[in-house]
């Protein structure tokens, strides 16, 4: 379905001041964990009459939304967001960005082969909008158990997880840094829900931003090593792309400042469920449901849509409440909070 067939007055452009990039039309990806560079022709989302673009859908139910969020305050607020494809880019340098479960390298070659293979078998299962989500559940459980397997049996070290984040194709949106920014100076917290791996998303945290924030807290797998640095089991309840959502609460910790060593700050479940109102951000139909543990009262939906935009652009339409095409930058989320909250008190 073509932009053309929508509402005109349910799509609002904000160009002038986002300052989005245009992609060539003609893009190249950095292929597999080799790093090729393969010709991947022209792409819809490349295409001008996509660029550049924000789609609401009920303009006027988001902006009773943010007055609801205005009147509440901070103190009742909270941001939920998914990480690989929302906080990070789907394009890096014209190489399709990795993330963090493709990033990494284990030190032997043959485990990294055969999670390779698993994901070429089951990633396409993910998007299949043919598939039950019940029986979609269910192998999506099988293929994190099986790749979870095969980093413990390869002896995945916490200094290949180092080496990979340092090595990898993965980049943060424009404006993450000051999102962050603008929410810790109001002492907003920010739960990242992921069905990647915990570890490896601080370590991106660290190498890539150089600095935590206080109120950021990251809620997904996480790894148990020994004290030499080994992989030795995963803890707690496993996370994958259908089942993120505030159950898993008491997954969440504040970021490692060293291998094995957390700092003090505890999540407290209950004072974040008292934060009712929402702000969620996702680029999958399934991070939609990152809130379904937490009774709230208002939440605004944010989707960014970064690919295969012509056949999605009307699914994401009618499930999120804004809806940023092709990679777009997280500015419009900034101007957006900037918007619900007056500026900090010194």
């Amino acid at each position: 379905m073509s932009l053309t067939a929508f509402n005109l007055h349910t799509i609002r452009f904000i160009s002038h001041h986002l300052n989005l990039s245009h992609f060539n039309s003609r893009v190249w990806s950095c292929s597999g964990r080799k790093m090729n560079q393969a010709k991947l022709g022209t792409m819809v989302n490349g295409s001008s009459s996509y660029s550049s673009k924000v789609v609401v859908n009920d303009p006027n139910l988001v902006q009773q939304k943010k007055n609801a969020i205005r009147l509440a305050g901070p103190s009742k607020f909270q941001v939920i967001a998914d990480f690989d494809n929302t906080l990070t880019k789907f394009w890096v340098d014209g190489c399709r960005g990795q993330s963090s479960h493709a990033l990494l390298q284990q030190e032997n070659p043959e485990y990294n082969a055969k999670r390779d293979e698993l994901f070429n078998y089951y990633h396409p299962i993910e998007y299949d909008p043919q598939i039950p989500v019940d029986e979609k559940t269910k192998l999506m459980e099988e293929w994190w158990g099986k790749t979870h397997g095969l980093l413990i049996e390869g002896g995945l070290t916490y200094d290949a997880i180092r080496n990979s984040v340092a090595n990898a194709v993965i980049a943060f949106r424009e404006g993450v840094v000051e999102l962050f920014e603008f929410l810790e100076e109001r002492d907003i917290p920010v739960l990242i829900f992921s069905a990647g791996l915990a570890d490896i998303i601080e370590e991106v945290l660290r190498q890539k931003l150089h600095r935590t924030f206080k109120n950021v807290k990251i809620v997904s797998n996480r790894m148990k090593f020994d004290e030499n640095g080994n992989l030795v089991s995963f803890t707690g309840k496993l996370i994958h792309s259908l089942n993120k959502n505030e159950h898993a609460l008491d997954m969440a910790a504040s970021l490692h400042d060293h291998l094995g060593e957390v700092d003090d700050q505890i999540i407290d479940s209950a004072s974040v469920k008292k934060r009712t109102n929402v702000l969620l951000l996702g680029d999958h139909m399934g991070d939609l449901r990152m809130s379904d543990g937490l009774d709230y009262e208002t939440r605004i939906s944010v989707g960014f849509l970064n690919h295969n935009i012509e056949n999605s652009l009307d699914t994401y339409r009618k499930g999120f409440d804004i809806v940023y095409l092709d990679d777009a930058p997280m500015l419009g989320v900034v101007k957006l909070v900037s918007e619900l909250f007056s500026p900090a008190r010194d």
